[in-house]
């Protein structure tokens, strides 16, 4: 308890040190699950670690000392006051900041789903007559692709088939629930914070490979990525997309180099990395209810 209790806070600092590496040298498909679940894993662990810390301080509630003296029993005190009281308004900030993420991702879903209204049910792609060059994938059952004519007129025809495979990619991939999933764990933990910005990189990345298989031409799908970043790059001064110039630039790199491999050791060291805090979690929560139960019994 005295050390398990600490150490998943501590190995949520080394999932963000890792997690460029993983980016760069495994394929963005694989490293997107690993790197989510590995969020996830260590988010849970850290929050359950805060509730452990503050759990301790029953050890030091009035009926419970009360009780152990008259048993004769000696309390032990793994936890002093002072960081149980910190655990408990971290945790409690913790569920603050987990409840306002998904309350935004709540917002942006009706709004998403709202552009989608009043379109059949069976309609995927959606042009919106607009001169803000704009394109993304709406997640849902069914996932929507909502182009704007600004966005296709700025394309050729073999660039917009890049486009639509991107997108479709998004969709047929599930990479809504995953952003979603590693936003929450940021959200719980902020020092995951570099992974989610990690993730959300290589589902782009990801959805890039996947055109260029789709197309069969890395090339065009470059210059699909550099030409679309380009129109929204003249229209960002109206306050339109939202591309980053340093994203877009490393992605048309990528595009242009082989893709990574599936390099399965890196990922499952990723994932043991993510596990162990869960796993320490556990084993202080054990010491924990054994510490509880002989002071009681």
């Amino acid at each position: 308890m005295r050390f398990d209790v600490y150490t998943p806070l501590l190995l949520s600092l080394l999932l963000p040190l890792v997690s460029p590496v993983i980016g760069r040298r495994v394929a963005p498909a694989l490293a997107a699950r690993v790197l989510a679940s590995a969020a996830v894993l260590t988010a849970a662990a850290t929050t359950w670690s805060l509730a452990l810390l503050g759990a301790a301080l029953l050890g030091d509630a009035p009926p419970v000392v009360r009780e152990a003296r008259e048993e004769g029993h000696r309390l032990a005190d793994p936890v002093p006051g002072v960081i149980g009281v910190v655990a408990c308004l971290a945790l409690a900030v913790a569920v603050w900041r987990v409840q306002r993420a998904l309350r935004a991702e709540r917002r942006t879903r009706r709004a998403l789903h709202r552009v989608c209204a009043g379109h059949p049910a069976d309609t995927e792609l959606i042009v919106a007559a607009s001169e803000v060059p704009q394109a993304f994938a709406i997640p849902g059952r069914p996932g929507r692709i909502l182009v704007t004519s600004a966005m296709l007129g700025a394309l050729t025809p073999a660039e917009r088939r890049v486009l639509l495979a991107h997108e479709r990619a998004h969709l047929t991939h599930r990479h809504g629930p995953l952003v979603s999933a590693v936003t929450l764990a940021a959200a719980a933990n902020p020092l995951l914070a570099p992974v989610r910005s990690a993730v959300t990189f290589l589902v782009e990345r990801w959805a890039d490979e996947q055109a260029a298989a789709a197309v069969g031409d890395r090339g065009t799908t470059a210059r699909a990525l550099a030409r679309a970043a380009l129109t929204a790059g003249r229209a960002r001064r109206a306050c339109a997309l939202s591309f980053t110039d340093r994203a877009v630039t490393r992605r048309i790199a990528a595009l242009q180099t082989t893709p990574p491999p599936h390099l399965w050791s890196a990922a499952l060291a990723v994932l043991a990395l993510g596990a162990l805090p869960a796993l320490l979690a556990v084993d202080a929560t054990g010491d924990l209810l054994a510490l509880l139960g002989s002071a009681l019994t």
